[in-house]
């Protein structure tokens, strides 16, 4: 009886039984605890502005809610007024830098104090736009772990700050495969599950949709609000293009290479060793075929060069393994992740 009721089951269609286990169904976002997470760098005449805004949409969607404010080694008053309204806004928590450390250190600090199920990181420029928050949960309601805010009518400078941003978006998407329309926003919410083991350093925070996609997230963009900024003045400066380009070299490499570093090192030092041996074969062949001196070409010092660092390439391979190897069994780390497992005991 058993064995037929088994094969009853599995023969009815899946939109009767459920494509999925309800153990393993997206939880709804909004029954989960939220937490926001603010960087502040002299931002002391748009606090109170970004919680009189913040405040009323938290509040109108009916869960808990915290608002991490991390104030970045300020030197204006930012963090006077951040004292002031956390005595009347209990559900604001404010982390104090010693000194100024950047905005991936902040948000990475927020997310390590965060307590929610759902993490939303927003600009206190007032730029960004408090009250498109209810549609990124809808969005992640919809099944997705990561949302991304597109600034689809940018209120920036055209070329300094558009045309470069739309550059450094196309490049980045490109190399990542992940593709957004805008890394720069900070306006994003993640499930919090999809950041469990991401560590942020450098000006990586704009690319946690990357590290997220790694974890298998599934991540999408909506169009969201974008305002002129009020007080203060920008952070970035032309700058930011040569930081984003290698910053985005070390993401590629971990992405492809972190586990295997072998693959990149031991690669060059092959082909560096394949220059040198096809030029000291060339300095040979002049020598005896057309009587040329060894002196008179610079195909000996090519030679001798690229053998050396073909060798050293070689040698920080077989380094670099053995430092992946020391991370990973070090920390009781594996070198990949599981979604989900199906049938297994359940471990202590």
């Amino acid at each position: 009886m058993m064995a037929k009721s088994t094969v009853a089951e599995l023969s009815r269609p899946l939109d009767e039984i459920g494509a999925l286990p309800k153990s393993i169904e997206k939880p709804d976002v909004r029954k989960s605890m939220l937490s926001v997470i603010t960087p502040i760098y002299g931002e002391e005449d748009s606090i109170d502005l970004l919680l009189a805004d913040l405040l009323p949409v938290l509040r109108n969607l009916g869960q808990d809610f915290e608002i991490i404010a991390v104030n970045d080694g300020s030197r204006d008053s930012s963090l006077q007024v951040l004292r002031s309204a956390s005595a009347r806004i209990p559900e604001l928590r404010v982390i104090d830098f010693r000194r100024n450390y950047g905005q991936t250190a902040a948000i990475m600090a927020g997310i390590d104090y965060a307590v929610g199920d759902v993490l939303i990181t927003i600009d206190a420029d007032l730029q960004n736009d408090p009250e498109d928050i209810p549609a990124l949960l809808d969005k992640l309601n919809e099944g997705y772990d990561v949302v991304s805010g597109w600034r689809e009518d940018r209120k920036d400078k055209a070329i300094r700050r558009k045309l470069v941003s739309r550059i450094a978006n196309r490049l980045i998407s490109s190399i990542s495969g992940v593709r957004l329309k805008d890394y720069g926003c900070t306006l994003k919410a993640y499930r919090r599950d999809v950041l469990q083991g991401i560590r942020l350093y450098g000006e990586m925070h704009r690319f946690i949709p990357i590290y997220a996609s790694w974890m298998g997230a599934r991540t999408t963009e909506i169009s969201v609000r974008h305002h002129a900024r009020q007080y203060g003045r920008s952070k970035y400066g032309l700058n930011r293009i040569a930081k984003v380009v290698l910053d985005l070299m070390v993401v590629k490499f971990l992405d492809r290479h972190f586990v295997k570093p072998i693959y990149v090192f031991g690669g060059f030092g092959l082909f560096s060793l394949v220059v040198s041996v096809l030029s000291g074969l060339t300095v040979f062949y002049l020598k005896f075929v057309h009587d040329i001196s060894m002196i008179s070409t610079p195909l000996p010092l090519l030679t001798a060069l690229t053998f050396l660092v073909g060798f050293m390439s070689l040698l920080m391979g077989l380094l670099a393994e053995m430092l992946v190897r020391t991370y990973f069994e070090s920390q009781g780390r594996a070198a990949y992740f599981v979604r989900e497992m199906i049938n297994f005991p359940e471990q202590k």
